[in-house]
């Protein structure tokens, strides 16, 4: 992994902290650094992304100030995604964060050829979202 990808990765990590850039925008911004993958696990507070030889990058996230709860509720988790895909009124990513976390979600990971995200329980029970049509 070169200097360039890793910037990249750190950018885009702060980007979406700071409300910056948008999920699409971070996508498309890692895709073109040539990454393939991305997961966030909330319960270490840490962002890994994935070249697709397998070399990696894991960088530390926001702690999110939520638990993860103990029940994955899929619905919760759903309606979260909603709301970040509409870019509701006040939303935040670290208040997504924290609503997916409530929602029983313990880290999520996105997948740029699959175009889909897993977010994934405590329990490894899943919710499989598949990137909006553009």
């Amino acid at each position: 992994m070169n200097e360039q990808q890793k910037a990249t990765a750190g950018t885009c990590l702060a980007a979406a902290d700071g409300n910056t850039m948008t999920f699409p925008q971070i996508v498309g911004t890692l895709m073109e650094a040539g990454f393939e993958s991305y997961a966030i696990d909330f319960r270490r507070a840490t962002a890994t992304y994935y070249l697709p030889d397998g070399e990696s990058l894991e960088l530390p996230a926001h702690r999110v100030d939520a638990p993860v709860a103990p029940a994955f509720d899929t619905a919760r988790m759903q309606a979260a995604i909603r709301e970040a895909q509409q870019q509701v009124p006040g939303y935040t990513y670290r208040g997504f964060c924290e609503k997916a976390a409530l929602s029983g979600c313990a880290g999520y990971i996105v997948s740029f050829s699959g175009r889909r995200a897993l977010y994934i329980g405590r329990t490894a029970e899943i919710h499989v979202e598949r990137f909006p049509n553009q």
